[in-house]
């Protein structure tokens, strides 16, 4: 496995409009693609706490990734979500991605 953590700053007074695309379209879109989240934070406390997202997905492995994820980029209901999420301006600021091997005394494997 692995996983990947994604970071979004949301662009200031836009964080409750980042977190309904996530909860009313994107998830959705996801599961048709069978992109796996492993959960969903917003900051309690910290540098970002007003307006940072962050979650991670599983991936079996990088192959996965790439075809599940260059999918759900091309997807015409994510395209149209995104552009009707977005009439009023962007909602992210930048998003920070990694991708993370557990190591061999984690507890998530």
């Amino acid at each position: 496995m692995i996983y990947e953590l994604r970071i979004y700053h949301a662009i200031p007074g836009r964080l409750p409009a980042l977190l309904a695309r996530f909860e009313n379209h994107t998830l959705r879109i996801w599961e048709k693609h069978g992109i796996r989240q492993a959960g969903f934070w917003t900051t309690l406390i910290g540098e970002s706490e007003s307006n940072q997202l962050t979650y991670l997905l599983a991936w079996d492995n990088l192959a996965e990734r790439q075809e599940r994820w260059n999918a759900f980029l091309a997807d015409p209901e994510w395209i149209a979500t995104k552009t009707e999420t977005e009439k009023d301006g962007s909602l992210v600021q930048n998003i920070r991605n990694e991708l993370l091997a557990p190591t061999a005394f984690s507890s998530v494997k």
